[in-house]
């Protein structure tokens, strides 16, 4: 990475991190640190572009659709933080590309990934996972009323429904070898914990 892309990417997590510290369900920037960090691991195995990728990784979430009324907007504040700090057109359109088509909600109808673009994908689904997985489970249900568990209300979502739902199946939808072998290991932790947590609970 030359200098002019690290100041680039100085100002972009500076910027991020300002405007998501205060950000919460799972979503903030402690989640943000987390993916770029998975990006970062799974791209030391698979490759890719790394300027790509870090700023991929920092700007995913930047306008989450929870936080926007249903409306995804990260791939919009990407291009304008982007083109604030004079990024190329090249590096704009690629970057917000990949923002635009990794979300889990928009996978029926999301363009094929870059390289770069699969390796953030897997990284934002590996923090789905895992200890970290179980946690943002729960703070997701507490911030919109869910609960992780309720046998009185079968209907109901719950956080133990979106391991179920969601969560068991990101392994399969990774697109990475290492995203895989890094998925296999936290769903099995997962796993463990509810076998132990219905044990408790008398199921």
């Amino acid at each position: 990475m030359d200098e002019v892309q690290q100041g680039i990417l100085d100002r972009v997590h500076s910027e991020v991190r300002e405007r998501m510290s205060a950000q919460g369900a799972g979503h903030g920037w402690d989640h943000v640190e987390r993916v770029w960090r998975n990006a970062k691991e799974i791209a030391a195995e698979v490759g890719g572009e790394g300027f790509i990728i870090d700023l991929a990784a920092l700007l995913h979430d930047l306008g989450d659709a929870k936080f926007y009324d249903g409306v995804e907007r990260s791939g919009e504040f990407a291009r304008e933080m982007l083109a604030r700090f004079d990024a190329s057109q090249a590096v704009i359109d690629h970057v917000a590309h990949i923002v635009d088509n990794i979300s889990f909600r928009k996978r029926e109808t999301a363009e094929p990934l870059s390289p770069e673009g699969k390796v953030v994908q897997d990284a934002d689904r590996l923090d789905a996972l895992g200890a970290i997985g179980i946690v943002r489970t729960i703070e997701y249900g507490a911030s919109f009323d869910q609960p992780f568990y309720d046998p009185s209300r079968l209907a109901a979502k719950t956080g133990i429904g979106h391991f179920h739902e969601k969560l068991f199946h990101l392994k399969e939808l990774m697109n990475t070898v290492a995203g895989r072998r890094l998925a296999e290991e936290r769903e099995q932790f997962m796993r463990q914990f509810l076998a132990q947590f219905e044990k408790e609970c008398g199921e």
